[in-house]
């Protein structure tokens, strides 16, 4: 079956196999008539992302690409792209690929206008409300990899290159205008990027689902992104080119990003301090993390995930949820331990600082303490 779709939530999403072919439509729906793509170092130089730059310059677009953009982006890489967008005269961004290419396409876009420093504009209180909105550019979004969910996203985690510190900086005008979902782009990952990506939106799904706040929507979406990377992602990781489990494992990655509006928790509260610190993939660290925190929660969200686990095809309620995390870890190859990421404890208490500031811990459904934060990276290592 071809899964295929135009969806208007959260924003206008043109879904399917073959799509990235309405690249020039979407631009034109955005209002850029001089789009810069927005790309990382990796895809830079890969074939499709030279198939999107020739159906640009096709339509009479032209070609124009900025791809100095490290796996965990920074403010530097920041200045280059906003460099380059002033440079160029252009009117719009189109933020291709995963995360890291994603998240500063979009802030490429927010900051091109603004006078003041990204930091201004950190995910706190109403500090969204400083921007100048009329003057962030229009963006098309084209995810490449099936994980971070930061096409639907109305921020985007930028890292501190001096002090390490990951932030997460945001704007409800940051949502794309147009978003692009083509099932075939995602076929060239190899499998390693396959099962990280895969588990970062599983992650987004599980911390959403258990967090304390209050969002029905979210949660619904929540159970049923669940339900789609269990049954989706080993056979995208065991056949990359099976384009249904592709298009399937790219809904759920759109919808982990719209779930956690209702919140994330301790998983990303320990993962963005260890992706600054040591450069670890941000969806493998997440999945790394996953088990020992499922046991920090447990006393509170063991009666939700007993209702869940049925609906997912688990036995056992929330312990048998719990067992098949760390199985579902294992079979697509995660590592058990920070300690096989390269993660060492000298920078522990570091750590622990970091994730007790990072805006993710408002969403646990235990309150994060140093204690228990400190005792959750020891089991984690």
């Amino acid at each position: 079956m071809t899964l295929t779709g135009n969806w208007s939530y959260p924003t206008a999403m043109k879904f399917g196999p073959g799509r990235i072919k309405e690249l020039p439509e979407a631009c034109a729906q955005a209002g850029i008539k001089k789009p810069l793509l927005v790309t990382d170092k990796g895809l830079a130089g890969l074939p499709v992302t030279a198939q999107a730059l020739d159906i640009l310059e096709a339509a009479g677009l032209g070609r124009a690409m900025f791809s100095e953009v490290d796996p965990n982006p920074n403010e530097k890489n920041l200045d280059a792209g906003v460099a380059a967008y002033k440079a160029g005269g252009h009117d719009g961004v189109i933020a291709f690929g995963g995360g890291s290419g994603l998240d500063l396409g979009k802030m490429v876009a927010f900051m091109a206008g603004q006078t003041r420093p990204i930091w201004d504009f950190e995910d706190v209180g109403d500090w969204w409300t400083r921007a100048d909105a009329e003057a962030i550019a229009p963006i098309v979004a084209v995810p490449t990899t099936a994980g971070t969910g930061s096409e639907v996203g109305r921020a985007s985690v930028i890292t501190n290159s001096e002090t390490h510190v990951k932030k997460i900086i945001f704007h409800p005008k940051v949502l794309p205008a147009v978003v692009i979902c083509d099932p075939e782009l995602t076929v060239g990952m190899p499998k390693f990027i396959t099962a990280g990506t895969g588990l970062d939106a599983f992650a987004h799904c599980v911390e959403a689902f258990s967090s304390p706040h209050y969002h029905p929507m979210s949660q619904g979406i929540a159970l049923e992104g669940m339900r789609l990377v269990i049954d989706n992602l080993p056979r995208a990781y065991a056949d990359g080119t099976d384009i249904e489990a592709r298009a399937n494992m790219m809904s759920a990655a759109a919808m982990g990003a719209t779930a956690f509006q209702k919140g994330l928790g301790a998983i990303h509260a320990m993962s963005h301090p260890i992706g600054a610190v040591f450069n670890t993939h941000h969806g493998t660290t997440n999945a790394v993390c996953m088990p020992a925190v499922l046991e920090l929660n447990a006393p509170l969200i063991k009666d939700r995930f007993d209702l869940a686990a049925s609906y997912l095809g688990i036995e056992g309620g929330f312990d048998g949820f719990r067992r098949f995390v760390q199985s579902f870890n294992d079979s697509l190859g995660i590592p058990r331990s920070l300690t096989e990421l390269g993660v060492t404890e000298d920078r522990l208490e570091d750590m622990v600082a970091m994730a007790l500031e990072d805006p993710s811990c408002g969403g646990n459904p235990v309150p994060l303490t140093t204690d228990n934060l400190r005792a959750l990276f020891k089991a984690a290592l």
